[in-house]
């Protein structure tokens, strides 16, 4: 007889997550149930991929266990793997028919998962068996987007060469070069500009110049007027850049873009 907790947890995922081998296969032995569920929808293959045990994962994929079995929310031993870093994990759930491009309720792939937690060698094993590059959350944010916003360039880097559209649009009408334009993650922007992104009024009426300006990003504003950025550009307000620094107080940003706007029409 095996007894279960009152959230559904059995002996057989308690010994999964603590990465007891020993126990997990005298469990198997016994005839326990390598599909029980918690209520939350996770089973023991889910938490032998979240601590990384893919000696655990291979004995309950041996015994049965649902590779692409999901929790309540979507998420699945492969997603969780993903977001803890588990490349072999990764690999291994892969090796044995786990689907790259399955996805959370809110439309989240393994592949966002990885490029928001900047890990770049899962995100290539992602690629390179077939995960789609611009697959999007139900908000809009694809992979790319997410990478931008958290400031992981080299993950940025590897989903443009591998095509990802540079001017993916969240509903909100923020691109990837806004959402790292408005942090200041320089490094970020650099690899956006080399693909020409957009740098005209957004659907969501601005510009990324309009986002540094904002925020006071000195170094960001500096790459967005080398790449060309306009710092007369109107906002849907009908405010400039300029303006909108000098409004919010970013003096130093300020006055490179008045030097930038004197220089071009020739004032003094």
């Amino acid at each position: 007889m095996f007894y279960f907790l009152n959230d559904g947890t059995t002996p057989l995922i308690l010994a999964a997550a603590g990465g007891h081998i020993e126990a997990v296969t005298e469990l198997l032995q016994q005839g326990a149930d390598p599909n029980a569920r918690r209520l939350t929808g996770t089973t023991a293959l889910f938490f032998a991929a979240q601590g990384g045990y893919m000696d655990i994962a291979s004995l309950l994929l041996e015994h049965g266990s649902i590779v692409d079995s999901c929790s309540i929310d979507g998420g699945t031993p492969l997603f969780v793997a993903c977001q803890c870093g588990h490349l072999d994990v990764v690999e291994g759930l892969i090796e044995r028919g786990a689907n790259p491009n399955a996805y959370m309720k809110d439309g989240a792939t393994a592949l966002f998962i990885a490029a928001q937690n900047g890990h770049l060698r899962i995100l290539e094993v992602l690629l390179e068996h077939g995960a789609k590059t611009d697959a999007a959350r139900t908000d809009g944010a694809t992979p790319l987007w997410i990478g931008a916003q958290m400031g992981h360039d080299h993950v940025v880097r590897r989903l443009l060469k591998a095509g990802a559209k540079v001017d993916a649009t969240r509903h909100d009408g923020a691109t990837p070069l806004f959402k790292a334009a408005h942090k200041g993650h320089t490094a970020v922007v650099g690899e956006l500009l080399k693909y020409r992104p957009s740098l005209g009024i957004l659907p969501n009426g601005e510009s990324a110049l309009h986002a540094a300006a904002l925020t006071g990003q000195m170094t960001v504003t500096r790459q967005l007027v080398g790449a060309g950025a306009d710092p007369l550009l109107m906002n849907q307000e009908g405010i400039t850049p300029l303006q909108l620094a000098i409004r919010h107080s970013q003096t130093q940003v300020a006055n490179y873009l008045k030097d930038k706007v004197r220089t071009r029409t020739g004032t003094s």
